[in-house]
């Protein structure tokens, strides 16, 4: 397969350094991101329609909860939003769909080779977040980001998150490894991490990749 630019690897090296920045100027003390006036932290940041104020939000809950939210959340939660964009995805909500894809993680651990927790953090991350007053479906499409907890039937919105979470994660370096080429993490993701798993978007999601960096087939 020829490749010609990297247009993910372009997201890799300025994204994230504009919205780590941005991030890092906010006020953790403005009472407009504590979300006090409102009845639950999901009714705030779910309201919230702009994608930068959304991601100011969560990083405010890592300040006062110690959630996991980094710039790999950011990363993929962009490639979730350039795919439903350009690809026309109207089946799901958006706004469900970024949300979800910013705090499906947020019971994940620092620490990429603690096995057990990459088998659990899904499904403790829903019930989490069902305490911060999100409904059972949405807690559901979090918990179905991976298919360790067995959940079925998948949601919509799910196999979104399990396409840009596995894509996504192929493309950025490990302390264990380095981030696959594009081409290679396409590959993989089709015949390796979704071979004989029913996914209502892989196929689109393989379009968009190859069109966006001008892969052929």
């Amino acid at each position: 397969m020829l490749q010609k630019y990297n247009i993910f690897m372009t997201l890799l090296n300025y994204t994230f350094f504009y919205h780590i920045i941005k991030l890092l100027n906010i006020d953790t003390n403005d009472q407009n991101m504590r979300g006090e006036s409102m009845e639950t932290f999901a009714d705030y940041i779910l309201s919230e329609k702009d994608y930068i104020k959304k991601m100011e939000i969560v990083y405010y809950l890592k300040k006062r909860e110690n959630i996991f939210f980094d710039n790999t959340v950011i990363f993929k939660t962009e490639l979730a939003r350039m795919f439903l964009e350009d690809m026309k995805i109207t089946d799901v909500d958006s706004n469900i769909v970024l949300t979800a894809c910013l705090l499906c993680s947020c019971k994940k651990s620092d620490d990429p080779q603690d096995l057990s927790r990459i088998k659990s953090y899904a499904k403790e991350g829903a019930e989490y977040l069902a305490t911060l007053g999100f409904d059972k479906r949405f807690c559901k499409i979090c918990e179905e980001v991976n298919r360790y907890s067995g959940s079925s039937p998948r949601e919509k919105e799910s196999d979104i998150l399990e396409l840009v979470d596995n894509f996504g994660g192929m493309l950025l370096n490990r302390p264990e490894r380095r981030g696959f080429p594009v081409d290679e993490a396409l590959v993989l993701l089709e015949f390796r991490n979704m071979k004989d798993k029913p996914n209502r978007y892989l196929e689109k999601f393989i379009e968009f990749v190859r069109v966006t960096e001008e892969i052929s087939a």
